[in-house]
């Protein structure tokens, strides 16, 4: 069986990227743009749109519209070096039946997926050899007419062995990336880095999704800035308690971050809630809400925000 740490080819990874929504349509765009040998892996109505139209993103980095490669499950062929999972958390079992064809002995998933829970249900599907750790920094979304919009100037990928080491794989990915304006980088501690993320998201989602309004919304209130910051710090307790203390840095970016005020900073969440569709909050809000109570932390903002999202869920099952 090859070295799966040093399978990639000489003229760099060949990608398949699950989905061309907002996070895997702006970075497999990226990488497109640039003359990666990149597939993008979508549904029949998405893959006709993209023949028809090809892949539009509004960036204030730059705008795109180029002729994408795409894949359906019916026309996916061959095997992948790297497969860039960005589905929705929710849809993570989907995924991973979908992309199963796609993989050789020396394939590696690199998932920018929110939240942790996803690292062991892929471990166990593909084995933990296979599944690489990943950050995604950006906000975007794909609107209704199916363009891709990116709402700031921010966009980051962070990606990693989760050892801490620097395979020949993950250096061909960042190669991939160099070619690109994307701020992509190789972490030596991508476990450390999905957690502060966690938190950071966690923290926001579920601050935007029980006030139903951006940062600047909630600040303006007369309780907004304490909940906010008690929310960020029941967070930065159970990611401390598993190991994971966030560092300081990033504990004043993050509440810098969370405490702006007049900002429009909003998780996409908060956006998912509002239009009435299902959200991810079981696997973050909820995750963040088991590990706290697997740790004996009192989070009653937490619960609180999981609770709300949960009567929402439940509603949309009726429908």
């Amino acid at each position: 069986m090859p070295n799966l740490h040093q399978a990639t080819r000489a003229n760099g990874p060949r990608f398949l990227v699950l989905g061309a929504g907002a996070v895997g349509g702006y970075f497999g765009g990226r990488l497109a743009a640039a003359n990666a040998d990149v597939t993008f892996f979508v549904r029949p109505a998405r893959a006709a749109l993209l023949n028809e139209r090809g892949l539009l993103i509004e960036s204030p980095m730059g705008a795109l519209r180029l002729p994408v490669q795409v894949a359906t499950a019916d026309t996916l062929d061959g095997v992948f070096d790297t497969v860039l999972l960005t589905a929705k958390a929710y849809d993570l079992e989907q995924a991973i039946a979908a992309i199963r064809p796609a993989l050789g002995q020396g394939t590696a998933i690199l998932p920018v997926l929110n939240g942790l829970a996803h690292l062991h249900r892929l471990d166990t599907a593909f084995g933990p050899e296979r599944v690489l750790g990943g950050v995604a920094y950006i906000a975007a979304t794909l609107t209704a007419e199916g363009t891709i919009r990116h709402l700031n100037r921010v966009h980051g990928i962070a990606f990693g062995e989760r050892s801490g080491a620097v395979s020949r794989r993950v250096e061909a990915i960042a190669r991939a990336f160099a070619a690109t304006p994307v701020n992509a980088s190789i972490s030596h501690n991508i476990l450390l880095d999905m957690w502060e993320k966690f938190v950071m998201i966690s923290s926001l989602a579920g601050m935007n999704c029980l006030m139903r309004g951006s940062v600047g919304d909630i600040l303006a209130a007369d309780e907004g800035e304490s909940l906010m910051i008690e929310l960020l710090a029941e967070c930065e307790a159970v990611a401390a308690a598993s190991g994971f203390p966030p560092r300081a840095g990033h504990r004043e970016q993050c509440r810098a971050m969370l405490t702006e005020r007049g900002s429009d900073f909003s998780a996409s969440m908060r956006r998912d809630l509002e239009a009435g569709l299902r959200t991810e909050g079981d696997q973050v809000l909820g995750d963040m809400l088991r590990r706290a109570r697997a740790n004996g932390i009192d989070a009653p903002l937490l619960r609180t925000a999981v609770c709300h999202l949960q009567v929402h869920e439940r509603r949309l099952a009726q429908q």
